[in-house]
């Protein structure tokens, strides 16, 4: 049972409502029990103590004799009731009772009342009463006797009494405990199972199960959070379907269009290629015109071949063709192939072997050199390194660098980070077509500011290669 859990806070919530409970009608009705028990016991030995004594005038001549003391003291007592009776200096009865008599049970006694005390003798509950005789005067006036009479009587059974009501209160209070606990887990059960299988239809929501639904019972508070559930999951369901139907529709439709534009494209290449040996020969606006059909022709060609390798990527159909390379040499053509060798410092050390697909490692260096040399500033520099079974490539620049806001976009597809680089005719494919490169083979591609300044893209790409 986890600590601080619904199930846990329901049983503390309902064990302390009843023991509390229980504590407050056990301990209340122990308390006006005892209480009772206890005024009886000292009601009936004060009436006895009186009746005995009503019993014994006329008390004879004052002041009284050693013969009327104990008389007195023997009719006071009896099997339950011990006495003393007292009178100046001299007493009559039994003795031990001086030590159970206290000077304020004395003083309370000679003002004339009939009084009591509890007191412990010998560990037993003891109860003491006294009272003090008086003597009819001719007239009906009443004078003091001097003799003071003491009765105590054990109060041992009244305290049995009383310690089986405290062990029946506490009876009653384990009782009631462990009927709450039976309660609380009872009522535990019934909220949590709702709670539990929504927890469980949430985390299956979550993890992509768009068919996760949960089962209404009832028609408590509960069972609409499981109705609002299961109509948020449908709706969410609905509207996920429907984007993926929407998504799947236009990645087809760009890859149709992309495949349907690659024959005129190629048409319109070869007459580019024609119209750019006889573009310096043009006059004027001519040759300006032919130069810029010849570029956008060319980067139009770009485009739609960046198209088609992404679509490759959504469609699952992207595989390696790995080959045991040289990791520097693959990087030293993509440079020299470009004619980027004099525009870039490289840090190329041989001997770096690692099983690769050649011509994707081609496309990440080149779509990252080319970034550096577009958007960022000279020196670009390519570093190659190994740290135990991977292989790292940093290419770095003294540009600006990438602005904060940029950096968590800038492998999104179409991305262009205008407001940090120089503006381009890129088609804001390159470096995500990369980041996919890199993924295929099991790496990482990732980008960052330099510490003097620049951007830094830095490659990491298993040495054995990985599985698409």
């Amino acid at each position: 049972m986890k600590l601080g859990g619904l199930r846990t806070r329901l049983l503390l919530a309902f064990s302390l409502l009843v023991v509390i409970t229980a504590a407050t009608v056990a301990g209340g009705a122990y308390v006006q029990s005892r209480t009772v028990i206890l005024q009886q016991a000292q009601d009936a030995t004060a009436r006895v103590l009186v009746d005995k004594a009503t019993a014994l005038y006329p008390l004879g001549p004052l002041p009284p004799g050693d013969g009327t003391l104990s008389r007195i003291s023997g009719e006071l007592s009896d099997r339950e009731l011990s006495s003393l009776v007292l009178y100046a200096d001299r007493a009559s009865g039994n003795q031990q009772m001086r030590a159970l008599i206290s000077p304020e049970l004395r003083e309370r006694v000679r003002s004339g009342n009939v009084a009591w005390q509890r007191v412990e003798a010998d560990g037993t509950p003891t109860l003491v009463v006294g009272t003090r005789f008086t003597v009819l005067l001719p007239g009906g006036q009443q004078r003091d006797s001097g003799i003071e009479a003491y009765i105590a009587r054990s109060m041992a059974p009244e305290a049995k009494s009383i310690d089986e009501l405290a062990t029946r209160a506490w009876l009653i209070g384990g009782v009631a405990l462990v009927f709450a606990i039976g309660l609380a887990l009872l009522a535990a059960r019934g909220v949590l199972r709702p709670v539990r299988e929504l927890g469980d239809a949430a985390r299956r929501l979550g993890k992509g199960d768009l068919r996760a639904r949960i089962s209404v019972r009832g028609s408590d508070e509960l069972a609409g959070v499981a109705r609002t559930f299961n109509e948020t999951a449908e709706a969410l369901e609905r509207h996920v379907g429907e984007l993926e139907r929407m998504e799947s529709d236009a990645r087809r439709f760009v890859a149709d269009v992309s495949h349907e534009l690659r024959t005129p494209l190629a048409a319109m290449t070869a007459v580019a290629d024609v119209l750019e040996q006889e573009a310096a020969n043009l006059p004027g606006d001519a040759g300006r015109a032919a130069k810029m059909s010849i570029e956008e022709t060319h980067n139009l060609t770009r485009l739609v071949n960046d198209l088609i390798e992404v679509s490759r990527f959504d469609a699952g159909a992207a595989a390696l063709a790995l080959e045991e390379v040289e990791v520097a040499e693959v990087v030293t053509a993509s440079l020299r192939i470009r004619g980027w060798t004099g525009e870039v410092e490289g840090e190329l050390p041989s001997g770096i072997f690692a099983g690769l697909d050649p011509r994707r490692v081609d496309v990440i260096v080149a779509n990252l050199v080319g970034n550096a040399l577009r958007h960022g500033e000279k020196p670009v520099s390519l570093r190659l390194s190994e740290a135990g079974e991977w292989i790292i490539l940093e290419v770095s620049d003294r540009g600006p660098g990438l602005a904060p806001e940029v950096l968590p976009h800038v492998f999104d597809r179409f991305y262009k980070a205008d407001s940090a680089r120089a503006r381009s005719g890129g088609s804001g494919l390159g470096l995500a077509i990369a980041w996919e490169n890199a993924r295929l083979h099991g790496g990482t591609l990732s980008a960052a500011n330099g510490i003097d300044g620049g951007a830094v893209f830095t490659l990491r790409l298993p040495r054995q290669g990985a599985t698409a």
